[in-house]
Formats: structure tokens, C-alpha cells, sequence
């Protein structure tokens, strides 16, 4: 329906109604909050992210580090065998070589011992790394005595002990005398100290 203004006065304007003061401060605290809120949860959320992230690398490390650690053990552990056996293979080598050493000068201290004793000769003899078993024969027991002065005057040997010194009961048309003695041997540090004793009085 169509309303006409017969009396020509403006129609009066709808009143606008104010917003309180209050009620426009407390929308914009909130929002505030809201924001701000927002803000500190980014915030601890990036934080702890990174974190997590940085955790991630850490381990990572760490599992390339153990894997590292890990091969270099098993390669020490192989170093280790191999010094082993090659320690091994070093004094097999060692005590051939020991054996060896001074098998010359040996035989001739020997030799010079027993042309220097009269009625006395050697039999056998045995060599363990420096220590040595000699069997023989002597005339007498004097000669076995004279034979030890010029083993101990040589100044290859020491630690001479006389194990058995008896009387050759297989023959009885000569006497003699059968013993064992041990001794070790060792090259002189001076050679001058190598020279052969001059020869005991004869038994």
C-alpha cells in the first residue's frame, strides 16, 4: 500500500542506536587475545618443530657416527690379528735366528775348549735357543774340572753346571769317565774378552 505525506513534513529519521564504549573495547581485547594467543602457539609450535627437527639430524649423526665407529672397531680388531700373527711369525723368525747367531763362534769356543784339555772329547751336543746339554769323555775327573775352567775363561760361556760325571763301566781296560753338563752361550760384548784362556795345568 502507497502512503502519501498529505501534510508535507518530513518524515523523521529512524534513531540510530549508539554502540557502547565498552562493548567496542571488550571485541577489541579480545581480538587482542585471540591474536596474541595465536602468536605464543606459532610460536612454541615452530619452536618445538625445530626441535624435533634438529633431534632428527642429531640421531642421524649419531647412526653415521656408531656406523663409523663400528667398521674403524672391526678394522682395528683385524690390525690386532694380523699383529698377532705376524708377532708370531717375528719370533719364530727370532729364535731362528738366535739358533743361528753365533753358531760359528760356537764351534770354534768349543773346539778351542777341548784341544786345550787334554784326554777329553765331546760326544754330543745339544743347543736350545742359548742354552746347551754337552756330552763326553774324559781320561779323568780333572780333565772334566780343566774342561769347565776353559769353558768359564772362553768368555763365551756361563752358568756351567755339571750334571753327572761317572765312570765308564764299559771299559774297563782304560779308565774313563763319561759326563753331562749344561751351560749357556753368549757372544762376548768385547771381543777382546773372546780370547781363549791360556791352557790349565794337565790332569
Amino acid at each position: 500500500m502507497i502512503r502519501i505525506n498529505l501534510l508535507g513534513r518530513a518524515r523523521p529519521k529512524a534513531a540510530r542506536q549508539a554502540v557502547p564504549l565498552e562493548a567496542t573495547l571488550q571485541v577489541v581485547f579480545f581480538a587482542a587475545a585471540l591474536l596474541v594467543a595465536f602468536g605464543v602457539l606459532y610460536y612454541n609450535w615452530h619452536s618445538t618443530n625445530q626441535q624435533i627437527i634438529e633431534v632428527r639430524v642429531h640421531i642421524q649423526k649419531q647412526t653415521s657416527e656408531k656406523a663409523r665407529l663400528e667398521q674403524l672397531k672391526a678394522q682395528v680388531d683385524e690390525f690386532q690379528r694380523q699383529k698377532v700373527v705376524l708377532q708370531q711369525r717375528i719370533n719364530i723368525i727370532e729364535e731362528l735366528q738366535r739358533n743361528r747367531t753365533g753358531g760359528q763362534e760356537l764351534l770354534d769356543a768349543l773346539a778351542n775348549t777341548v784341544v786345550r784339555t787334554d784326554t777329553l772329547w765331546l760326544t754330543s751336543l745339544t743347543r736350545q735357543g742359548n742354552g746347551l746339554t754337552i756330552n763326553g769323555s774324559a781320561g779323568s775327573i780333572n780333565a772334566v774340572a780343566n774342561f769347565i775352567t776353559q769353558l768359564e775363561h772362553s768368555g763365551y760361556f756361563n752358568q756351567i753346571e755339571i750334571k753327572e760325571s761317572v765312570q765308564d763301566s764299559k771299559n774297563v781296560a782304560i779308565q774313563t769317565f763319561t759326563f753331562t753338563l749344561t751351560a749357556q752361550f753368549a757372544l762376548p760384548q768385547d771381543k777382546s774378552a773372546a780370547s781363549i784362556a791360556v791352557p790349565a795345568g794337565k790332569g
